[in-house]
């Protein structure tokens, strides 16, 4: 029996929507898992450093510049007023491919480059700062884009969970998504972001800021996490035992330019 043309034509279009339905799926499934990338900078200064500068530099020219891109800065100095201070940014980018690209374009953004020219010229000889620490983090599954802290927000706390090998530390990651992070909404521990440290000189690791008005909120609402019920269950699990070898805790206050 001969098939006419649309019936020899049936396989092949079936195929196709196959083919097109699998790379719609695909896009689908990549724009929900899409999870955002994190540049955590600590700005060190000797006795004579400019820390001003520094503030001058990402306030008036680079955090404008990467608002262009989408980008959004927060920056932070410590409580208590230590000295020499430490300044602190968290940048935040939509994606890794987007850290990339524009990473590789600000440095050919003419406005850029013609706004900070006086910034680099003045500090190239003697420097406002002593180095920078940067660490480059990704967003948890379960808090794959940060939250933005309300005007009220007056405290913040950074904190870095290193473990003693790597499979410990995905294994905490795993105890965040699966059932801290819901706990720390629950009793006022209030994130802006959570992310695994990719790239950086504490590894492994991961780090996470939350926000508070102040400090007795913050103290009250800690305890209110150690003394629950959920806390004192999923801590003595086998799955998360030896997950987390040191704790390490800053607190921040925002500047007057801090985007978060």
């Amino acid at each position: 029996m001969k098939l006419n043309k649309f019936q020899t034509l049936i396989p092949l279009i079936a195929a196709t929507l196959a083919f097109s339905n699998g790379l719609i799926s695909a896009a689908i499934e990549t724009a929900e898992h899409k999870k955002e990338i994190y540049e955590w900078r600590v700005y060190h200064f000797e006795n004579g450093g400019q820390p001003w500068r520094v503030d001058q530099y990402y306030r008036d020219c680079l955090i404008p510049t990467l608002n262009e891109y989408g980008v959004k800065v927060g920056a932070f100095g410590e409580y208590g007023q230590t000295e020499p201070p430490t300044i602190y940014f968290l940048i935040v980018y939509p994606s890794l491919s987007d850290y990339q690209r524009i990473k590789n374009e600000l440095w050919q953004n003419d406005d850029f480059l013609k706004k900070s020219k006086s910034y680099f010229n003045e500090t190239a000889d003697g420097g406002a700062y002593t180095r920078f620490e940067s660490h480059l983090l990704e967003a948890f599954d379960g808090l794959p884009t940060f939250r933005q802290p309300p005007e009220s927000r007056g405290l913040f706390e950074l904190r870095t969970y290193e473990s003693h090998n790597e499979e410990a530390g995905q294994r905490k990651i795993a105890m965040f998504n699966r059932e801290e992070l819901p706990l720390f909404d629950k009793v006022g521990l209030h994130p802006v972001f959570f992310g695994e440290v990719l790239a950086g000189p504490q590894m492994p690791a991961l780090v996470y800021l939350l926000w508070f008005e102040d400090m007795e909120e913050r103290n009250a609402n800690w305890k209110k996490f150690v003394q629950s019920e959920e806390w004192n269950t999923m801590k003595v699990k086998p799955e998360y035992a030896n997950t987390v070898s040191v704790v390490n805790k800053v607190f921040l206050l925002p500047k007057d330019y801090s985007q978060l």
